[in-house]
């Protein structure tokens, strides 16, 4: 049987960590950046953890990964 095909989408989008959870970007950085505080861009810089209820998901698109 052939190998499945991750979605490349999420690949470039998600990574595993160690652990088992999947890191992901923070969103709302790409525009209007004028109003947000120079503190809530700074955070927004950061990776954090995808939430678990998206967790099954992510790893049906990557089935490598884990």
């Amino acid at each position: 049987m052939p190998k499945m095909k991750s979605k490349r989408g999420a690949a470039k989008r998600f990574k595993i960590r160690a652990g088992g959870s999947i890191k992901r970007a923070s969103a709302y950085m790409r525009h209007i950046l004028t109003k947000k505080s120079t503190k809530r861009k700074r955070h927004l810089r950061r990776a954090t953890a995808v939430d678990q209820t998206n967790k099954r998901q992510i790893r049906a698109m990557l089935p490598y990964s884990s």
